[in-house]
C-alpha cells in the first residue's frame, strides 16, 4: 500500500480522518465539558502535523497521477469535514487497484 504515492495519500489520509474525529470527539469535549486542556494540545499538534503532511500526499498524488482542481479540490474539502477522508478512501481503494504492478510469475 505504501509503495505508491495513492497508497501513501490514503494511508495519511487515515491518520488524519482519525486524528481530526479525536479531536472533535474526546479532546475537545475533556477540555470544554471537563476543563482537561491536555488532549487538545496534543491531539491538535499531532492532527496538524497530519493535515500537513495530508496536504503534502495529497499533491504527490495528485502529480503522480494527474488530478484535475475538481479532483484535489475534493480531496482537500474531505479534509475538512468529519469522516470524509474515510468517504474519499472508498473512492480511491479501486484506483489503487487498477495502478498497482501485476507481479511476475
Amino acid at each position: 500500500m505504501l509503495k505508491t504515492a495513492l497508497g501513501r495519500f490514503r494511508a495519511v489520509a487515515f491518520w488524519e480522518g482519525l486524528s481530526f474525529l479525536v479531536l472533535l470527539l474526546i479532546a475537545m469535549p475533556l477540555k470544554y465539558v471537563l476543563h482537561m486542556p491536555l488532549g487538545v494540545r496534543v491531539v491538535g499538534m499531532a492532527h496538524g502535523l497530519l493535515f500537513m503532511a495530508y496536504l503534502y500526499t495529497l499533491m504527490m498524488a495528485a502529480i503522480e497521477y494527474r488530478w484535475d482542481v475538481k479532483r484535489i479540490a475534493v480531496a482537500f474539502v474531505a479534509s475538512l469535514v468529519p469522516g470524509g477522508t474515510f468517504w474519499l478512501d472508498a473512492q480511491l481503494r479501486g484506483e489503487e487497484a487498477l495502478s498497482a504492478p501485476t507481479p511476475r510469475p
